[in-house]
């Protein structure tokens, strides 16, 4: 770089530097203004709520399953088909089980001879041996064949009441009045009793009672309590609002992706058989609704003024102490005074009060500082004047001269 270069760079750096010292020095000057807001105790209406979402289902359902293992036989119910207490809605294959009774019934038949016959001579031991005409081991031998077919006999009783047991199952009946909802076999299908016994129906008991199982997070399950109202709507029937009541809250808690939520059931009348089982709901439980409470703006909640703040809005701020706890500050004439309040349910802008103040009564909500600039400013002296400036300067002091020459 050059001297000229030089030169020219710091002429620039230079006045640059001007332009900003003036600019600090010149700028217009602003002033602050204290301001103050004020809210009316006025009633409003509370309305609180909990989302969720849950599932429809029928009040009372029940799963009929089989005991024994076997081949379907016959169906006689199908899907959507009413049924009533006790009635025949499948039978299985009886072949094999009136077989196995037949065998047990054999089985009885020869344990009571047995029985009897070692009964007869146990007595004719017992007799001979009292009048000691037999020893005594074989008295002892008669007792053991007695016992022995006495317990068989016993067991041969226990197998028979077992095995008609079973053939009764073979016949399947509802244990309650209903609609079937589920049918999960077919006839000529096998079917097998191990350890759980197989589904082959789901009847629910009234369709024109159900019940969504709501699923409500933890964080709102301390507002529900049963008998809260309930509005909620599935998809199948987006114009349609259906109503319900919380019947229970269970204590039970389920975790799933670190989330914990607690179901929550709630009954639901259903005379046009709209809800269906499994249907997705979407829920909102009612669990606040209060009407003409008394309310005060929130942020007056939070404000504390100082005596410096009172004293720029011509307030005087109470001797009265301040309490511990939620307060506001009243204004009565142009004094502030502190006065402990009880609150409740905040409202977007507004909080419940429920006790501390009257309703009329005016608080002091909010102390705003506004700066406002001057429309006065000075003019820079490196900065050049406005069109025509120099001109009436000149022609001023032409006057001037003018006047001075005269003299």
């Amino acid at each position: 770089m050059n001297k000229k270069q030089k030169t020219i760079l710091w002429a620039v750096l230079a006045a640059i530097v001007l332009a900003v010292a003036a600019f600090l020095i010149f700028r217009p000057s602003a002033k602050t203004q204290v301001t103050m807001e004020l809210d009316r105790v006025s009633p409003i209406t509370i309305v609180g709520s909990v989302t969720a979402t849950g599932t429809v289902e029928p009040v009372t359902e029940v799963e009929v399953g089989t005991q024994v293992s076997g081949i379907i036989d016959k169906l006689y119910v199908d899907y959507n088909d009413e049924v009533k207490a006790g009635q025949v809605i499948a039978e299985m294959d009886k072949v094999t089980l009136q077989a196995e009774l037949e065998s047990a019934q054999s089985n009885l038949a020869s344990s009571k001879t047995e029985y009897d016959y070692r009964l007869k001579e146990y007595e004719r031991s017992k007799t001979l041996h009292d009048k000691e005409l037999i020893s005594d081991s074989d008295y002892d031998l008669a007792l053991y064949n007695y016992e022995k077919a006495l317990n068989a006999y016993k067991q041969s009783q226990a197998s028979m009441v077992k095995v008609r047991r079973n053939l009764g199952y073979a016949t399947i009946t509802s244990p309650i009045d209903g609609v079937v909802i589920s049918r999960a076999v077919e006839e000529g299908q096998t079917v097998a009793a191990g350890f759980s016994t197989p589904t082959l129906f789901v009847i629910a008991n009234d369709l024109t009672k159900m019940r969504v199982i709501a699923n409500v997070d933890e964080a709102d399950i301390g507002q529900v309590l049963e008998g809260q109202d309930v509005d909620f709507s599935v998809d199948a029937y987006p114009d349609d609002v259906f109503k319900g009541v919380v019947r229970q809250v269970r204590l039970e808690p389920t975790t799933s992706s670190n989330v914990v939520t607690y179901e929550v059931v709630i009954t639901a009348d259903n005379p046009d058989l709209k809800l269906k089982p499994g249907l997705t709901a979407n829920v909102t439980i009612n669990t606040v609704h209060r009407e003409n409470v008394p309310s005060v703006a929130t942020k007056a909640t939070r404000l504390n003024p100082d005596p410096l703040t009172a004293e720029k809005l011509g307030l005087t701020i109470s001797p009265d102490p301040v309490p511990e706890g939620k307060h506001v500050w009243v204004l009565e004439g142009s004094t502030i005074s502190p006065r402990a309040v009880t609150l409740g349910t905040t409202m977007s802008e507004r909080t419940e009060v429920v006790e501390g103040l009257q309703e009329g009564e005016t608080v002091l909500a909010a102390v705003k500082t506004v700066a406002t600039a001057k429309k006065e400013m000075g003019r820079s002296p490196f900065m050049p004047g406005p069109p025509g400036s120099n001109r009436k300067d000149s022609d001023k002091g032409s006057e001037e001269g003018a006047g001075t020459k005269r003299q």
